[in-house]
């Protein structure tokens, strides 16, 4: 079992920055690819960005491309999304979740073994 807890959400203005944490616990971290997806009120979840089990493959929507980052730190069985120039459009309700094998990028919430709770991002004009 693996437990995600994600933090780090909050309000901010426009063209700034937030970083996301998703602390993983349980089921060795390391092992699991994680990805990062959003909610907006009235809309369907989707996809953010995705990392490998050794941090060495990413991929991004093209929406957050060259503004979001996403990475990992397994000393502290930690996953990050370094989100820059903020938009109104990012405000949304972001979750990690954690998918095996860990050497696959998935897309896809609903094939994502294990997920967080969210953490709200607010982005105001």
């Amino acid at each position: 079992q693996v437990q995600l807890v994600e933090s780090g959400g909050g309000l901010v203005q426009a063209g700034g920055s937030l970083r996301l944490s998703c602390a993983g616990s349980g089921h060795p971290f390391s092992s699991f690819a994680m990805g990062w997806f959003r909610q907006a009120e009235g809309k369907e979840r989707e996809f953010v960005a995705v990392i490998n089990w050794n941090g060495g493959n990413t991929d991004y929507a093209d929406f957050v491309k060259g503004r979001f980052t996403i990475s990992r730190d397994h000393a502290k069985n930690t996953v990050y999304l370094q989100m820059n120039s903020l938009k109104p459009d990012d405000t949304a309700v972001y979750y990690c979740a954690a998918s095996f094998p860990g050497n696959e990028l998935k897309y896809d919430f609903a094939e994502y073994n294990y997920r967080g709770q969210g953490t709200r991002v607010t982005v105001s004009l």
